[in-house]
């Protein structure tokens, strides 16, 4: 009885759901939604039903019932039996590949719907979307999307298959000529990296420990080759945005010696895009990727590339940040990121460079250059610099007598000097309250840089990090 009462009720509210007044489609939207709280089941029965019974059904009003099946499975994924998990799987998947062409909201309704069954029923996800990603078939954008998807969504349950779908995918790389296919590879192999990154930070979680990085590292620079030589030039500003989203961490994953190989080529391939495009965030980003990634192999090249590195990033840190722009913040924290991975292991390099911008006429590369110093000054690895043999003494006859720099220099050399506990303590402290952007000097609505004061709160000579002021 109840059965068939949910059934009624669902086929009554989809059929008004055609309706022309937004506010009413988003009522049928919620009501769908709450009759999927207490009968998810027969919920989601009833509108695997209504949308096969009615194919001509417009996009707009399948998009809004398969949002609903989405919302229904994410609430209770864990009440699905597995015979109405297969059911889901096999509408969401027709409807999200019936249509070659690109119809993105519909598409998209219907990917979600396979992620969010796919967070528990992986397997079935799985054989469902491998069925339609063959070898030498270019397969449906949604797939490869969905795929990547599922990777970030289920990390556990995903990198299994990866060598799998990597050794598929290759061979589809040199099929695809349009840009638009190859920014969905070059996304889906940004994610597929990201994944195997946590699967091997987390390998006393994963169901299998035995996997390691030489699993996927053939595949990702046989890819890597593809997204660098060639699609890297592409005339298409997206394309390239995906290309180096997807380089940063698909450098972790490449063999030792290979990212030795290609790091001469890499890093300016990377430092030459700054000037092709306006927004910066995403090539800092991939940056600061690859540098970490060059330094955790113990890379000896990356030596050759500081000049350039430096001055890359020195640029973008001068350039004053629109407040308003999230990228461009993001971009600055970024920036400093870098600056840090540099500081750890070229400590005497990079002061070498900043110092003399500290007496620059130019109040840009002043601020700029005193930000980097003061963030580089309270990073945990530039102790971990000075007690290798960078003491603070040897640090501060680098800087001009009586700067703030020099002082500052000083009192993070008293942290160095604290015992081991203490130290550690104050090194959580001071990375707490490096946050580039926060300590910052406003002009307008943009943002200059930050200050260091050499004295507390009430102006005796600062005994531990640096005090910054607005």
């Amino acid at each position: 009885m109840a059965k068939s009462y949910v059934k009624k009720l669902s086929a009554t509210l989809m059929d008004a759901i055609t309706d022309k007044d937004p506010l009413v489609q988003e009522q049928v939207y919620g009501a769908l939604c709450a009759l999927g709280e207490s009968q998810p089941e027969q919920t989601l029965g009833a509108c695997q039903e209504h949308l096969r019974q009615h194919e001509k059904l417009a996009h707009p009003h399948r998009t809004m019932i398969l949002k609903a099946m989405e919302a229904v499975v994410s609430s209770h994924l864990g009440r699905l039996d597995q015979g109405t998990a297969k059911a889901v799987i096999l509408l969401a998947s027709s409807e999200m590949t019936t249509v070659k062409e690109l119809v993105g909201d519909w598409q998209q309704a219907a990917s979600s719907v396979l992620v969010a069954v796919g967070r528990r029923f992986i397997n079935e996800v799985m054989e469902e979307l491998l069925g339609k990603f063959v070898p030498g078939v270019l397969p449906h954008c949604f797939v490869v999307q969905t795929l990547a998807s599922l990777s970030v969504s289920n990390v556990f349950g995903t990198v299994p298959f990866l060598p799998s779908i990597l050794s598929t995918m290759l061979p589809m790389l040199g099929l695809a000529k349009h840009d638009a296919l190859r920014a969905v590879f070059c996304c889906a192999l940004q994610r597929f990296s990201e994944s195997t990154l946590e699967y091997l930070a987390n390998l006393d979680q994963a169901p299998d420990p035995t996997v390691r990085k030489d699993t996927f590292s053939s595949d990702i620079f046989s890819a890597y080759e593809v997204l660098f030589t060639h699609w890297l030039q592409s005339r298409e500003a997206k394309l390239r945005l995906a290309v180096v989203q997807a380089l940063g961490p698909m450098s972790h994953l490449l063999p030792n010696e290979k990212l030795e190989e290609q790091l001469p080529k890499l890093i300016p391939g990377i430092l030459s895009l700054y000037k092709k495009h306006a927004e910066a965030f995403h090539m800092s980003k991939s940056l600061g990727q690859i540098l970490e990634a060059s330094v955790s192999v113990g890379s000896r090249t990356l030596e050759v590339q500081l000049d350039a590195l430096l001055a890359a990033l020195h640029a973008q840190v001068c350039v004053p940040v629109e407040l308003s722009s999230p990228l461009a913040v993001s971009n600055q924290k970024e920036v400093l990121r870098c600056f840090t991975v540099l500081a750890c292991c070229f400590p005497d390099r990079l002061l070498a460079f900043l110092l003399p911008k500290l007496d620059s006429s130019h109040e840009r590369v002043r601020v700029g250059t005193l930000q980097v110093v003061r963030h580089v000054i309270n990073s945990a690895g530039f102790l971990k610099s000075c007690e290798k043999g960078l003491p603070a003494p040897a640090l501060t006859s680098r800087l001009p007598p009586g700067h703030g720099a020099r002082r500052a220099v000083r009192a993070q050399g008293s942290v160095n000097a604290a015992p081991q506990t203490v130290r550690e303590q104050a090194s959580c402290r001071t990375c707490s309250r490096a946050a580039p952007l926060g300590a910052s000097v406003r002009s307008g609505s943009r943002v200059w840089g930050a200050r260091v004061s050499l004295e507390d709160s009430r102006g005796r000579p600062a005994l531990g990090t640096p005090r910054v002021t607005f």
